[in-house]
């Protein structure tokens, strides 16, 4: 079935009657009074790094300082275990955002398009720095940042540490990953860059969307889906919307003034268009007598569309056959298309003053990510409604992710004493306003589908906020001992206090009596017009009333110190060894926003003193190679929603969740070794293995409360995890003459084989939230050798690229595998949910061309070329659940830029 078809079904009149959720673009709004005697017609079908970390480094020969120049001289030469994706790197791969093309580093996968799992672990044991500072998360569930966020064109290169140094935050499972902004330019520039692209499955197909407001291309909401203010004066009252608090006519004159037709009608789009992009980078430099003062300013602005259409079920149980075989059966079975109109817009001012052996830089990053979705789903919900009543379900959001971060970093040399100062203040906000659900069933006296408004959800619509905030500072100094051999001594002192304040006011639409048959019939914008509101008293009701459900408030206070030591031991040997000690003190506690049952809200609080040692001892054993040994203890906490004791809905899943008070932090034992073999600029050979004890890490588990399946965690008691990694970069020349006599073969390829189990034995307990803080056998929520969520076995990255001495000129094939993994673990006992990622088949093309006397790069890109398709299943015996598949399709994109 093809995806027009299959948007048309979801659309057209059929034997059964019209799936009335959606009507053609140019249908004009809802009239502010239909005819309540008249229903409406239906539906018609339409249409440059440091690399020494965040500390300071050692001297001379033993400073690494990554300009994106030769790579392979500082993975060599720092002393820790690193990956480093330069300019040129980044360039290469063509990827618009950072997720995009740290999914070609070694060992790195990357889940759901923007999580970074770093060797098989999952993204909470993943650091991400900007220019070695922390960034705030604007995801409402998660303390980590997502990096799809990150345009590739506001970056210098990105560090990806394996190992553990001291210098470093200590929730360090994986790795940690620095971002690090361009720099202070060697000479003025000026770019100007335009793209346009398109995929198989979006573009000039049939789509859907909703009118929102005019301005939504700018990622800015134009006052439509402002919070009128009889909405904002009832929920500033204290007070949960519902007829114990306000009168009936109060509720009616609050439900009407919501913005209705904008922002809940969804429409098709017969043509989606391509998406575009536009954009400037520019720098330029002064000399002030002997110093040199820089600034450097980017700005970008992109316009994507994406088309999903597939399979959605869910099973919460196992059945059983005549034969006594179990087998898996879909109690939620629905088809689904949805279209997402993803609008980024981001900028970055950065001024540098370099004088003497000194430098400072301030740096300002701005990033606005804006998701708009329009989402039909139409199917069988067996598990509340009558299995001869298929469900039609419509789904309109408007998500606004938002980063801003401002920081100030000095760094200055004194002969052999070096100062590292540096201090940052960063905010993420995420607004969702006016996200609706509208849900109707098949009802066969009338051959048609109705909205009675009478079950929870059968409209809700809901607005939420959140605000992460992040202040923090560090000073480090490293100083260079008069010895014979190199030894450097580093201490530093850092602190970083981050807050945040999240709210989700959920409401369904209810009636005082039962509406008639005509009026339950009409589309989602007459039925919840202002006419019906006031004719049929049609009312809010929230059902985020209970103490402690709306709200929340989270922070994480750390202070931390650390010691270390870089020396010589002795020709060939070097030791970089030290120990940070970090006191934090996390709190989450509910809100309780109506005075309902404050007094007994859980409020969770971890306290806890860690000393965390590292080390890394390399040996130089020949002129080409050195082998590297590490071992060091780090730790991983809970997140801020994972603590919170209170219902909420996970937007990536469309799954309830609830947070658990009784969770306590990991920690983790990590010993890796690595062989390495540099063939000289831009050729190297790795070899690696790796190992890591997780003590009492977070597991997602499920349990069930009145009816409903909710996802939550639970400390598991051990886990372990192991593995080995390889990595070759190699350039071949071609010819001696002719065509190829300038250019040579690069080839890139880069494999990790990984494998982790749970240890669960006998005796051993866990406390589940439901549970009330009691300890419970653990192998009641846990399986013995289960694999960790999110882990592949194999991860496998190859590039063969063409590139042309002193010209950009490069024709690059990208390649990437990644096995089976989980993405969560099943409802109840069934089986665990597990994706297939596949195989990804990318070309990129990158050519410098002149047009009269003005130079400009050419870039054209195909991805996904294979067409692999994405896929989330459960298998039992015989039986398959596809929790949800869709098409991707193969997308092209022709950039150009014009360097002035």
């Amino acid at each position: 079935m093809t995806m027009s078809t299959l948007a048309r079904l979801l659309l057209a009149s059929s034997a059964m009657g019209p799936l009335f959720a959606a009507v053609p673009l140019s249908a004009q709004a809802a009239p502010a009074q239909p005819p309540a005697q008249e229903p409406p017609a239906q539906a018609e079908e339409a249409e440059d790094v440091d690399v020494s970390g965040t500390g300071a480094g050692g001297f001379d020969e033993d400073e690494i300082v990554v300009i994106g120049r030769n790579i392979p001289n500082v993975v060599r030469a720092t002393p820790s275990v690193v990956s480093v994706l330069s300019a040129a790197d980044l360039a290469r791969t063509g990827e618009g955002d950072i997720a995009g093309a740290l999914k070609r580093v070694t060992g790195l996968s990357v889940v759901g398009g923007k999580y970074v799992f770093v060797r098989g672990l999952g993204d909470r044991y993943s650091l991400a720095l900007l220019n070695g500072l922390p960034i705030p998360s604007p995801e409402p569930l998660k303390r980590v940042v997502p990096l799809d966020i990150f345009p590739t064109d506001i970056l210098a290169s990105t560090l990806v540490q394996k190992s553990f140094s001291a210098n470093f935050p200590g929730e360090f499972g994986g790795g940690v990953i620095n971002l690090t902004t361009r720099a202070v330019p060697d000479e003025p520039f000026f770019n100007v860059s335009a793209s346009l692209s398109g995929d198989t499955v979006t573009t000039g197909q049939l789509g859907y969307t909703y009118r929102g407001s005019r301005s939504d291309w700018t990622s800015f909401d134009g006052g439509t889906r402002s919070q009128p203010a009889e909405l904002r004066a009832a929920l500033n009252s204290g007070r949960p919307l519902s007829l114990a608090n306000f009168t009936l006519g109060e509720l009616k004159t609050i439900t009407a003034s919501l913005n209705n037709a904008e922002t809940n009608l969804i429409q098709s789009n017969d043509t989606i268009p391509a998406n575009m992009s536009l954009g400037f980078t520019a720098g330029t430099a002064v000399d002030i007598g002997e110093d040199r003062l820089g600034v450097i300013a980017a700005f970008n602005w992109a316009n994507n569309w994406q088309t999903k259409a597939g399979e959605q079920q869910t099973a919460f149980g196992i059945s059983i056959d005549a034969d006594g075989n179990e087998f898996l059966d879909p109690q939620e079975d629905y088809l689904f298309f949805s279209t997402e109109n993803r609008i980024l817009l981001n900028g970055m001012l950065g001024v540098g003053y370099e004088f003497d052996e000194h430098q400072i830089r301030f740096t300002n990053v701005y990033i606005r990510d804006v998701l708009k979705e329009a989402r039909i789903q139409a199917g069988l919900d067996l598990v509340n409604v009558n299995q001869d009543q298929p469900v039609n379900r419509s789904f309109t959001n408007w998500f606004e992710r938002q980063l801003f971060s401002t920081s100030l970093v000095g760094e200055f040399k004194f002969d052999d004493l070096k100062l590292d100062v540096r201090g940052t203040y960063a905010k993420s906000q995420r607004n969702s306003p006016y996200e609706r659900v509208n849900s109707y069933i098949f009802e066969p006296r009338f051959n048609d589908y109705v909205n009675t408004l009478r079950t929870q959800t059968s409209a809700r619509v809901a607005f939420s906020d959140l605000e992460d905030e992040i202040w923090a500072g560090a000073a480090d100094v490293g100083y260079r001992l008069p010895t014979e051999r190199p030894v450097t001594l580093s201490a530093g002192y850092a602190y970083s206090d981050n807050t945040r304040n999240s709210t989700r006011r959920d409401f369904r639409y209810n009636s005082v009596d039962a509406l008639p048959d005509a009026v339950s019939q009409q589309r989602p914008d007459f039925l919840l017009s202002p006419f019906n509101v006031n004719v049929y008293d049609i009312f809010l009701e929230e059902v985020s009333a209970a103490a402690g459900v709306a709200a929340y408030e989270a922070g994480l206070t750390v202070h931390a110190a650390y010691g270390q030591v870089e020396a010589e031991l002795f020709d060939g040997f070097r030791l970089t060894a030290g120990v940070r000690f970090e006191s934090a003190d996390q709190f989450v506690t509910p809100v309780d926003l109506f005075g309902t049952g404050g007094a007994t809200l859980l409020s969770t609080r971890l306290s806890n003193d860690y000393w965390l040692p590292g080390a890394t001892l390399t040996w130089n054993f020949a002129e080409d190679m050195q082998a590297r040994f590490a071992a060091s203890k780090t730790i991983a906490r809970p997140q801020f929603r994972e603590l919170a004791p209170q219902t909420y809905l996970d937007p990536d899943t469309d799954r309830p969740g609830f947070g658990n008070p009784f969770l306590v932090d990991s920690e983790l034992i990590n010993i890796e070794g690595r062989w390495e073999w540099f063939l000289g600029t831009n050729e190297r050979i790795i070899l690696g293995a790796f190992w890591k004890q997780i003590d009492r890490p977070i597991e997602t588990v499920s349990f069930q409360q009145g009816g409903t399946l909710f996802t939550t965690f639970a400390n598991a008691p051990k886990a372990e995890l192991y593995g080995i990694e390889a990595e070759a970069q190699k350039s071949f020349s071609i010819a001696d003459s002719g065509f190829f006599a300038d250019r040579s073969l690069l080839v890139i390829a880069n494999y990790t084989y990984t494998d982790s189990k749970l240890k669960v034995a006998d005796g051993d307990t866990t406390r589940p939230v439901e549970a009330g803080g009691q300890d419970r056998p653990a192998s009641d929520y846990f399986r013995n050798g289960a694999p960790l969520t999110g882990q592949s076995d194999h991860i496998l990255n190859l590039q063969l690229g063409l590139q042309r001495d002193g010209k950009v000129s490069e024709q690059t094939i990208l390649l990437t595998y990644a096995s089976d993994r989980v993405t969560q673990r099943g409802p109840g006992v069934t089986p665990d949910l597990i994706e297939r990622p596949g195989v990804l088949l990318d070309f990129v093309w990158r050519e410098e061309i002149t047009m009269g006397s003005l130079p400009m790069e050419l870039k054209f890109q195909v991805r996904n070329i294979l067409g692999t398709e994405y896929r989330e299943s459960q298998t039992l015996g015989d039986s398959t659940i596809l929790n949800n598949r869709y098409d991707v399709g193969t997308s092209f994109s022709l950039g150009l830029t014009a360097k002035f």
